[in-house]
């Protein structure tokens, strides 16, 4: 029996009453196949997409019927874990690959390798694929899902402390480096006003990815092990960063505790110039900012390289889905070019698709479409995503570390000592 997502109480009592005609055992030749679709889409732009796009294929498609059943990311993966011991998770579900690496190891997910039409397959780059490809616990790479959506870091500027600094501004093909970015944010420091701000209540992912600007990945393996090391590439630019607040004095202290958004008030008041960012924080900015207030989206900066680490929002096979076949036809409509690019732009992320990326919807200067699809090249696999651990060591040792670092109450030799001797503890956990 496929008893529906149990995300949402409304939800879950509305469909466990139709759980008989929803994909539990054979459908008659009169009755369509019935698949849930877990999605996590949030802002209203988006919902409105997704739903949009299954109206669209239930339309089309009167013998494969499609349930919209809205999710959440605050708990998704704690819930999942209750639907696939219970097994009455949704067929098609919409989640991030970070997740997929434990379900895909517990035999929850459909290695979709032999189901991948070569359309799609072959509009997405290997990049993205490899965000989603794990050892499925069978000591082979599987493919437990497809990656749509991605999100890189650029930086959000005030216009004007932009234009009155003289600075040279960056562009997609000639970034600042990160020496060009110091320099720049400490021109534009002056009175009451700051170069840069770096919200750091949530550190680890925004300083893992930059990280691989100068080779950083924080972790390695050998022998079958996989443990933590923090050199001279990994702390280039936590150090970088540092230096930005307590050497120059260009970076705003008042945004460290603070959270992604949290500092667009100060923003709009010119009281820093500078917000590196995800790509999505761009639709706050064009829906919040005060009139005549004017900002542009710049790349983020480079290093010894451009790449920065990719995490991909993904849609899964239930491997106890009864109806693979017809959910993965869902899957290919669902993230064809077309609709990629509305699903981006919906969210105001990266499609993978190819096709999508062309879209002249996302790569149009309105709004800093240019810069921000323009950044996906330079997106590859975030190395913690292979790491089995990760969230708690991200949790428990990375997270207050990196905040103590930041808040200058520690040195970068202690980061490195705890992130190691602790975060090797925790992971040894894991690979027993």
């Amino acid at each position: 029996m496929r008893i529906k997502s149990a995300l949402a109480v409304v939800a879950t009592a509305a469909l466990t009453t139709a759980c008989g005609g929803g994909g539990g055992g054979e459908s008659s030749s009169n009755e369509p196949v019935k698949i849930d679709f877990l999605s996590l889409a949030w802002q209203k732009e988006s919902v409105a997409a997704n739903k949009q796009l299954v109206e669209e294929w239930n339309k089309a498609n009167p013998n494969i019927q499609v349930t919209y059943v809205q999710g959440s990311w605050d708990n998704v993966n704690d819930q999942l874990v209750t639907q696939f011991a219970g097994g009455t998770a949704p067929d098609v579900i919409h989640n991030d690959s970070p997740a997929l690496a434990g379900f895909a190891t517990d035999g929850y997910l459909l290695d979709l390798r032999d189901q991948l039409p070569a359309e799609l397959k072959n509009d997405i780059p290997q990049s993205a694929w490899d965000t989603v490809t794990f050892d499925g616990g069978k000591g082979e790479q599987g493919v437990y899902g497809v990656p749509f959506l991605q999100e890189s870091q650029v930086i959000i500027a005030n216009k004007k402390l932009l234009d009155a600094a003289k600075v040279r501004i960056p562009t997609a093909d000639a970034p600042w480096t990160w020496d060009e970015f110091s320099a720049a944010a400490k021109k534009m420091t002056e009175g009451d006003t700051y170069g840069v701000a770096w919200p750091m209540k949530s550190p680890v992912n925004k300083t893992l990815n930059l990280a691989l600007n100068f080779g950083g990945t924080f972790f390695q393996a050998a022998g079958g092990k996989t443990t933590v090391k923090v050199g001279p590439e990994e702390r280039e630019v936590l150090q970088r960063i540092h230096d930005q607040l307590y050497t120059d004095r260009s970076a705003d202290p008042a945004a460290l505790g603070q959270g992604t958004a949290d500092p667009l008030p100060a923003f709009y008041k010119g009281k820093f110039a500078l917000l590196p960012a995800g790509v999505y924080l761009r639709q706050q900015v064009a829906e919040q900012a005060p009139d005549g207030f004017e900002w542009v989206t710049l790349p983020g900066p480079k290093g010894t390289t451009a790449q920065q680490g990719a995490v991909s929002q993904t849609l899964s096979i239930a491997q106890d889905s009864e109806h693979p076949d017809e959910a993965m036809k869902f899957i290919s409509f669902f993230l064809n070019g077309s609709n990629q690019a509305k699903l981006a732009k919906g969210d105001w992320l990266l499609p993978t698709s190819q096709k999508a990326a062309a879209d002249p919807a996302i790569t149009t200067e309105e709004n800093g479409w240019d810069v921000a699809t323009a950044s996906a090249k330079n997106l590859v696999v975030a190395p913690f995503l292979k790491v089995n651990g990760f969230d708690e060591w991200k949790s428990k040792v990375a997270t207050p570390v990196l905040q103590e670092y930041f808040a200058n109450k520690i040195t970068i030799d202690e980061v490195a000592k705890r992130l190691v001797e602790d975060g090797n503890k925790v992971l040894e956990r894991y690979q027993r």
